[in-house]
């Protein structure tokens, strides 16, 4: 049923455009299952967390190899590229990886959640696990990269300026993504002593949670910006299919809703650990940063 949906929605032309999202799918649900199966063999519920910047790379190279001619697939690949191993290299340095895969850091989050009175019986942690980290999750990664796809569905359509701004503005936030996470690492560094302080984060060390940078403006720049980075990455599809609005944007819309979710849960353990945090919530915007009036 889902296949007949999109390939209706998608008015697919030939085999090779049917196979590509054949492809995909099939690809998201034997990794998705993988996940599930190696989460509950081993207990770490991060292998998700593992694949997240690598999935887009996966569907943008199986993409590009289907379809080589189109230099929007070239721009959109090497975008999502330089993405993915920027922040696989942030999710390594964090000790997300590890020699044996299976391994490595736990988001502590998922510790937090275990421990919630809903979650008393592991089967509900199982369900969990394989509905909502496991296949809506894997699912998700799929739709932010869908654009990719009207690139393939119509690569007749040449670049233009509407190609251009999305890759500056992906450029841009990518860019941003980078400058925070650096400081809020370099922070953890220097909470945990294992760099020198250099006077950057003195009022974060003294709070216990980052306040200085670019955490002064809003409470989460590094979340705020992988947002705009895949709302901007929609409009490549939508100057390939010359379709403002199309199914491709459930992608961008459900990954804003994750974030609200997640930016929530993270929020109420720091008000938990934290005194100061309920001040700095009700000061500092979420992800937009506020206008300043002129003077």
């Amino acid at each position: 049923m889902v296949l007949q949906f999109l390939n209706t929605q998608l008015w697919l032309a030939n085999s090779a455009q049917s196979n590509l999202l054949h492809s995909w799918i099939w690809v998201m649900l034997l990794v998705a299952l993988i996940c599930f199966l190696v989460g509950e063999l081993t207990g770490n519920y991060s292998q998700v967390d593992k694949l997240w910047s690598l999935m887009p790379i996966v569907y943008s190279w199986i993409t590009l190899f289907a379809f080589p001619s189109s230099p929007r697939l070239w721009l959109m690949t090497l975008l999502v590229t330089l993405w993915g191993l920027r922040l696989s290299y942030n999710f390594y340095r964090k000790g997300g990886y590890n020699k044996i895969p299976w391994k490595g850091e736990e988001d502590y989050r998922w510790g937090v959640l275990r421990q919630h009175p809903f979650f008393n019986a592991k089967w509900k942690l199982t369900l969990f696990n394989l509905f909502f980290i496991s296949l809506y999750q894997h699912a998700l990664i799929l739709l932010f990269s869908s654009p990719l796809l009207f690139a393939a569905w119509y690569p007749e359509v040449k670049l233009s300026g509407l190609d251009y701004l999305a890759a500056f503005f992906m450029l841009t936030f990518i860019s941003i993504e980078t400058f925070a996470d650096n400081q809020i690492y370099n922070f953890h560094l220097q909470k945990q002593n294992k760099i020198a302080q250099n006077g950057k984060f003195t009022h974060s060390l003294s709070k216990g949670f980052m306040i200085d940078g670019l955490w002064k403006y809003v409470r989460h720049p590094n979340f705020a910006a992988e947002q705009a980075i895949w709302v901007s990455f929609y409009f490549f599809g939508v100057s390939a299919s010359a379709l403002w609005l199309n199914w491709t944007a459930a992608g961008p819309i459900l990954l804003i809703l994750l974030f609200v979710g997640s930016s929530e849960m993270t929020e109420r353990i720091s008000t938990k650990k934290y005194p100061y945090y309920i001040i700095y919530k009700q000061s500092i915007p979420k992800f937009i940063p506020k206008m300043k009036n002129p003077t």
